[in-house]
């Protein structure tokens, strides 16, 4: 229980500390030498170019990397994107939304909060072999936004995309910092575990201290973000975004998880991972494109904020109780 309030009280610091902030700096309450946008971004990059790549590496280090059913994992996490675009696709069909809609819709219902929630979540539930996981899990995350999810998220909102475009996208994905920073902790982790070293017993703690500073940043940014006037305008796909995420989407890669024997496997936690992760709301990333290709940003964020609410408050206890079953 003092896991699950850590973990709680964390997250509900985190979101409020980010939205006081916005609205102390709105109401001129506040003044900072930056902007509202360039401060969200600062702490974006302290904590995913500096604090994670720590502890990815120190995590994937120590984990044990000899099960082979560990090469399906990065795959699971692929089809949970997947499946969540496609449902939200045909949730888009039987309301019959506009084309900005239905692109904003399909973003949120594919792109999935795994590195901050999910990270922080496995984290504190399963210890450091849980944030390990999570790190193989989401492994082609980034690529798919980059490479699928904003080009489709581009055609719904400017029409469609010529060869040019598509070679112009690929090497922002082969150059982005936040991607190379990622994929570089991922090897790097990797190559020290196969080298046979053994960790310095101080990565331990310095994970402990780091992990939870990396995601109470994160969080803070979200919050910095925040916008809750237009939920109210959206509530129908609100409920029905959260209903993939929180119900469709679990019961589908759970299932999947179990057939391929993860209960079977590194005492359990494997199981638990995927539990966690697929039942994680909708990903600030999708607030992106409808912002770059002209989609329904107001959709987009409601989605958000909504589902990341419904997390918070319900989702969360039930995960809990839920991994604690087995």
């Amino acid at each position: 229980m003092g896991r699950f309030l850590f973990t709680f009280g964390l997250i509900l610091f985190g979101l409020s500390l980010g939205y006081l902030l916005q609205r102390m700096i709105a109401r001129k309450i506040l003044r900072l030498p930056v902007s509202l946008e360039q401060l969200r971004k600062l702490l974006l990059k302290l904590a995913l170019l500096i604090l994670n790549p720590i502890t990815v590496v120190g995590a994937i280090w120590a984990i044990e990397l000899n099960d082979p059913r560990l090469i399906t994992l990065p795959f699971i996490g692929m089809g949970a994107i997947f499946l969540g675009g496609l449902l939200a696709y045909l949730v888009a069909q039987s309301l019959h939304l506009d084309k900005k809609q239905t692109g904003s819709l399909l973003v949120c219902g594919a792109f999935t909060n795994l590195g901050t929630m999910g990270g922080w979540v496995s984290y504190i539930f399963l210890g450091e072999l849980g944030f390990g996981l999570v790190c193989i899990y989401k492994l082609f995350e980034e690529f798919i936004y980059y490479a699928v999810g904003f080009p489709i998220a581009k055609w719904y909102g400017s029409g469609s995309e010529g060869p040019e475009n598509w070679l112009i996208r690929i090497r922002k994905l082969v150059s982005d910092p936040f991607i190379l920073v990622s994929t570089g902790a991922l090897l790097l982790g990797g190559l020290f575990h196969l080298s046979g070293l053994k960790r310095p017993e101080p990565y331990q703690g310095v994970n402990a201290i780091l992990i939870p500073l990396g995601a109470l940043l994160l969080i803070t940014s979200i919050g910095l973000a925040m916008r809750l006037s237009k939920v109210k305008d959206y509530w129908k796909e609100c409920l029905l975004v959260s209903a993939i995420k929180f119900l469709l989407i679990p019961l589908a890669i759970i299932l999947s998880a179990i057939v391929l024997g993860y209960h079977e496997r590194v005492d359990g936690t494997l199981l638990k991972v995927v539990i966690l992760l697929s039942a994680m709301p909708v990903a600030f990333n999708a607030l992106i494109p409808p912002s770059l290709y002209h989609l329904d940003v107001d959709l987009a964020n409601s989605c958000w904020l909504f589902s990341t609410a419904v997390f918070i408050v319900l989702i969360l206890p039930i995960l809990y109780i839920v991994i604690n079953l087995f």
